[in-house]
């Protein structure tokens, strides 16, 4: 009775889904397991009449078959997405998406691929699985402290005790403006080689002297002229020609000048930033008249005249008094930045900015502005100044658009004299030329954006995490983070064709094609989630309803070999 064995083909068909729903059930709680279904199908049937196709008018006959039973002709892993949970440990990974983690028993000779990623460091710093096997992937190269994903995968390995040597700053980059209006918020002393067209008064207004304007001073009954030139055409050490550029200029022509009236008389630039006659015994009475042009044609600078008009009033010989300017201030502006050397040691770059003068084209139209740049370290450090070692002048230039134009030093040259690597270079960069991507001078205060170097001291690492890349990045002592290692994750053509090894790992088959190996979130490859593990992705609801129609299933059948059974017995009564 052919009933019978179909019977038995399902049952034994049955068994076998029982038992794969039971490995579901079982592994309910195993990380990263994909659960599998029993694919059920019908065997070889008898043929007892085959089919005839129609003749005249007799029409065609169907085929005549009795089935043989069923068998479980595949398993098919279901690689649907497991939820991930969160579980606080820094080297759990679960994977978003397709994908593997690939791992090695043997130091990368043959590979397995797993879901799991639970994941902990060995004593050796390996990065194992809880079976020893050694994650796979790529890891940092020392030399040039690149994490190379073309190259072929390797056993992830951090050493215990990991420390990153000090790197001397090469390069130091500044984000910065200096104020171009006419109105500045920090006040300094001048210096004797300011420009009066750059400067300001106490209350911050820019004088923004023009060609031949000035002031005229009297001293008992005498006049002389003083007129501003944007280029001096005399030498500035020539105190008799009239004419001034700098804040040294005015001072040397004003002191000779009021030495003709009485030989004791100087002129000073006080630690206030304001001009200061003194008239010492010696000399002859002074009586100081300061005032604007009286001539039409020449137009008058308020400003700079009010400022100057306090110098005004009367100085016997001999008096221990004084007649001094109104305060005379220059734009600047100062940042700093700390650099190291090659023993890691910390030493600080001091720039102050100092508006030195506008730019003008040929037709007198103000086409820009120049800032003195003074380049400071402490001693002994050295950076090849002259007279002073410590410290070198340059200029920036800027655009009538407020982008910069050029720059001088480029470059610095800095020697520590503490036993470190002597004369190391460190790039300035400011800028580009015609470009608002560092140093710019617009209408606006004077500020620093952004200062950075790319050097740093030695130090220990203090602890990794993991970002969605796989990429292992380290956090040492000095402050310092990057990539350590970059985990390796693999994509099959065929997901379902891996082939099931034990221990949560698959291997790969005839039918699952080539592994495809890559970084994470690259390639069709899933994103990686540090801290969290993905969890199984049996559905117990499911799992369970399924145990009842397999049950069913099972029942059914046995129903069949026994009313098969009851069925022989009645034909072998037949003979009693």
């Amino acid at each position: 009775m052919r009933s019978l064995w179909a019977g038995v083909s399902g049952l034994q068909a049955h068994q076998i889904a029982m038992d794969v729903e039971g490995n579901n059930i079982a592994n309910v709680n195993t990380s990263g397991f994909k659960y599998s279904r029993a694919n059920f199908s019908d065997m070889l049937s008898q043929t007892a009449k085959i089919a005839t196709a129609p003749q005249g008018n007799l029409g065609g006959k169907n085929p005549m078959q009795v089935g043989l039973g069923t068998e479980v002709n595949s398993v098919t892993r279901i690689f649907s997405q497991g939820s991930v949970q969160a579980t606080g440990k820094s080297t759990d990974l679960a994977i978003q998406g397709d994908g593997f983690f690939v791992v090695s028993a043997d130091g990368g000779n043959t590979y397995k691929y797993t879901r799991n990623g639970d994941f902990v460091f060995d004593s050796n710093g390996n990065f194992v699985t809880n079976n020893g096997l050694v994650a796979q992937g790529w890891v940092r190269d020392p030399q040039t402290g690149r994490i190379d994903t073309s190259a072929p995968i390797q056993n992830i390995q951090i050493k215990p005790g990991l420390t990153t040597p000090a790197k001397p700053t090469s390069q130091v980059n500044i984000k910065a403006n200096l104020n171009a209006g006419n109105l500045i918020e920090n006040m300094s002393k001048m210096e004797t080689t300011d420009r009066f067209d750059v400067l300001f008064n106490a209350e911050g207004k820019a004088f923004n002297l023009k060609d031949n304007q000035g002031i005229v001073v009297t001293v008992n009954g005498t006049q002389k002229e003083f007129h501003f030139k944007q280029s001096n055409p005399a030498s500035p050490n020539d105190a008799n020609d009239g004419y001034f550029t700098t804040v040294e200029d005015l001072r040397q022509d004003l002191e000779a000048f009021l030495k003709t009236q009485s030989s004791s008389a100087t002129v000073t630039v006080n630690d206030q930033g304001k001009f200061e006659i003194k008239n010492p015994a010696g000399g002859s009475n002074l009586d100081i008249l300061v005032g604007s042009f009286s001539d039409a044609n020449t137009a008058e600078n308020e400003l700079f005249t009010q400022a100057m008009t306090s110098l005004s009033g009367s100085l016997p010989t001999g008096s221990s008094g004084s007649k001094t300017s109104q305060l005379i201030n220059a734009a600047t502006h100062a940042s700093s930045i700390d650099i190291f050397d090659s023993l890691g040691s910390k030493h600080t770059v001091r720039l102050e900015f100092r508006k030195a003068e506008y730019q003008y084209d040929n037709n007198n139209t103000k086409v820009g502005v120049a800032w003195n740049i003074k380049i400071s370290v402490p001693a002994p450090g050295d950076i090849g100044g002259t007279p002073d070692p410590n410290v070198i002048n340059g200029q920036v230039i800027f655009n009538s658009d407020g982008s910069l134009a050029s720059y001088t030093p480029t470059s610095i040259t800095y020697t520590a004299n503490n036993g470190s690597s002597p004369n190391q270079t460190i790039l300035l960069e400011l800028g580009h030329a015609n470009k608002f991507d560092g140093l710019t001078s617009f209408d606006s205060p004077s500020n620093t954006a952004g200062i950075s170097q790319d050097g740093f001291t030695g130090g220990d690492l203090d602890g990794i995490r993991i970002d969605q890349s796989g990429t292992l990045i380290g956090s040492f002592t000095n402050g310092r983070s990057f990539g350590l290692a970059q985990i390796a994750m693999a994509k099959f053509t065929n997901n379902i064709g891996l082939e099931s090894d034990g221990g949560n790992v698959f291997v790969q088959t005839a039918n699952s094609g080539e592994p495809v190996i890559g970084q994470a979130a690259a390639g069709g490859r899933g994103f990686v989630q540090s801290s969290s593990l993905e969890m199984s992705n049996v559905d117990l609801s499911r799992s369970l309803t399924q145990l009842i129609v397999i049950q069913r299933g099972f029942q059914a059948n046995s129903k069949t070999i026994t009313t098969s059974d009851q069925m022989l017995n009645t034909l072998l009564q037949l003979k009693q």
